[in-house]
């Protein structure tokens, strides 16, 4: 099978090459070679390679900066998409692409989760360009897949239990403010490519909810993690209003994975078992780097 991994070098990209490489035809495109802000140089690279399937790994993710550089986000995250919904349905390639939790405004009570059939009320313009890019994919390709998951973590790249392991070690006995009054779930972007990897080839199609089981706040997940890796903290609960962000964020983004549990195909664990692994394989490399 020929799979084109867009964003590869991110989180989740990352994953999903290690995983893939030695199975399939991979190719990771570069900028050169593909940019979301050059419609033309995007199709042209992709009606080339005629493909089985499209993996969209590539975002802008920085959630604040959305909220001032909307264009740079639609494009990004909205038109993006478009174009490759266009190649897919022009050349027959499923297209597998990774949306968010983000769509949803959290209104919901906890621990009720959101479903893939409940209304999306975007609150922050992340949120809002993501969601513009779902709807671009589902009415612009037939064959395709949308992924949202949360809270991604993983040994590469930045991500919030690198950045609390990092401040923890730098100086343990600073006091730092963790949000305890969001809650959602902590998901191992190498889990999320083991999901993909079952995606491939699956007739499920239209949104599909990926994450891990099981929820957190942020500061549940940070003391969880920083406890498990056995380094010393002062992380202190505070509210979303104690820690305001340019961006509003949903007090409720637990997502239930109910369309892959409906399949039975989940790979989706605890999000506490997920992280115990990853502290297992990953964490001395992790701290070694912060020597």
């Amino acid at each position: 099978m020929k799979i084109i991994i867009i964003g590869f070098d991110g989180q989740l990209g990352t994953d999903c090459v290690a995983l893939l490489k030695d199975k399939h035809i991979v190719k990771t495109p570069t900028l050169k070679e593909l940019n979301f802000l050059d419609r033309d140089l995007t199709l042209s690279y992709l009606d080339r390679q005629h493909a089985d399937v499209i993996i969209n790994c590539a975002a802008y993710t920085a959630v604040d900066k959305c909220e001032s550089e909307v264009d740079l986000a639609h494009t990004i995250n909205a038109k993006g998409p478009e174009y490759l919904a266009q190649s897919c349905q022009n050349n027959g390639t499923r297209l597998i692409h990774v949306s968010t939790d983000y769509v949803f405004d959290g209104m919901k009570e906890v621990p009720d989760c959101y479903l893939e059939t409940d209304d999306v009320n975007p609150l922050s313009q992340y949120g809002r360009t993501k969601l513009a890019g779902e709807k671009n994919v589902l009415s612009g390709c037939d064959d395709h897949a949308i992924l949202r998951t949360a809270w991604l973590y993983s040994a590469n790249g930045p991500n919030f239990l690198k950045t609390m392991l990092r401040l923890a070690v730098q100086d343990p006995k600073a006091a730092r403010k963790i949000v305890n009054d969001q809650y959602g779930s902590l998901t191992w972007s190498y889990t999320l490519a083991r999901q993909i990897e079952k995606l491939l080839t699956s007739e499920i199609q239209g949104i599909v909810h990926t994450t891990s089981e099981g929820y957190s706040t942020w500061y549940e997940a940070a003391c969880y993690f920083l406890e498990k890796m056995e380094v010393p903290h002062n992380l202190v609960p505070c509210t979303t209003a104690e820690y305001p962000t340019p961006a509003h964020r949903p007090a409720n983004s637990i997502l239930e994975n109910s369309v892959l549990k409906g399949h039975n195909i989940s790979c989706f664990v605890d999000w506490k078992e997920d992280v115990d692994q990853f502290v297992q394989e990953y964490g001395k490399a992790l701290l070694a780097k912060l020597q």
